[in-house]
């Protein structure tokens, strides 16, 4: 399996002794593996000064985790789109593939950890919120012709089926570790398949893809989206009756049950017992 590091490089609210921010990298493990923990993933962090912050020092802090972590990684993600120049530059010079995504949950919580105990520790902290650039959503866009499904349908799990993730037939897809959800065994994970008899091209093409989150809109139109990368948009459906509006407002209400955590497979057809693609989603407020 691939290993894929998440990375966040930005100021924090900790002033040093000039009265100026004082930045860091943080870096971890992606959880691939349904069953990862967020204490078995690689972690390395390290604060910069303001005056140094450059993608040489970037690049610099990166090659310092490599020799520090187990495996070299196949890829870094990062969420921050207003970073994205200095952080591609910096993973370029180290011959790794950079990618803005919203897949990066690990990053996230323990961003969210160091907010509530580590930096109000710290000498200087500011206790002021410290917010990422805001951006507008794009307007979803329609998906290729030759991939649109012929027929979906909203569906749920138990999160304790998941368990057994690994042994599924799967042919494109991601997980993600649910332990770090802290989600109890019988929750409800929603979720949505589609069938197509281009089962496997629609799979392969988004796997190309940095599959974020699912998500209806009541519009109008009335839609159901999937969000990737940085900001893309893709309509995956146009709802076009009040029973599948009220499935779709369904689902949204069962993805908030479940922490945001849900779920979207491909399949041939209803009967088959393989799948084309399956990706577990989180849709994180980044």
């Amino acid at each position: 399996m691939a290993t894929i590091w998440e990375l966040d490089f930005y100021s924090r609210p900790i002033l040093d002794e000039r009265e100026k921010k004082k930045w860091e990298v943080l870096i971890c493990e992606s959880p691939l593996n349904v069953g990862d923990k967020a204490e078995s993933l690689f972690r390395y962090s390290q604060f910069c000064s303001s005056s140094t912050v450059n993608s040489l020092w970037l690049a610099g802090a990166i090659k310092e985790a490599i020799a520090a972590a187990p495996k070299r990684p196949e890829k870094i993600r990062f969420f921050r789109r207003q970073m994205a120049n200095m952080i591609t530059k910096a993973c370029e010079d180290l011959d790794i593939p950079a990618a803005c995504s919203r897949r990066t949950l690990a990053l996230s919580l323990w961003l969210e950890e160091r907010m509530q105990d580590v930096y109000p520790a710290e000498p200087g902290y500011q206790a002021v919120v410290n917010p990422s650039v805001q951006f507008v959503p794009e307007t979803p866009v329609a998906l290729p012709d030759a991939l649109i499904g012929e027929k979906w349908a909203f569906v749920s799990l138990p999160l304790a089926a998941f368990d057994e993730m690994s042994e599924w037939d799967i042919g494109f897809g991601e997980a993600f570790g649910l332990p770090m959800t802290r989600l109890a065994p019988e929750t409800q994970i929603p979720g949505l398949i589609i069938y197509s008899s281009r089962a496997a091209a629609l799979a392969g093409w988004m796997s190309g893809l940095e599959l974020a989150f699912l998500k209806f809109e009541s519009g109008p139109p009335a839609r159901l989206v999937l969000d990737t990368g940085a900001n893309d948009r893709w309509i995956l459906a146009n709802l076009r009756d009040a029973a599948t509006e009220r499935e779709a407002k369904g689902f949204e209400a069962a993805k908030k049950q479940a922490k945001q955590v849900h779920f979207l497979a491909i399949q041939s057809n209803p009967e088959s017992e393989s799948f084309a693609g399956f990706w577990l989603l989180h849709e994180l407020n980044i």
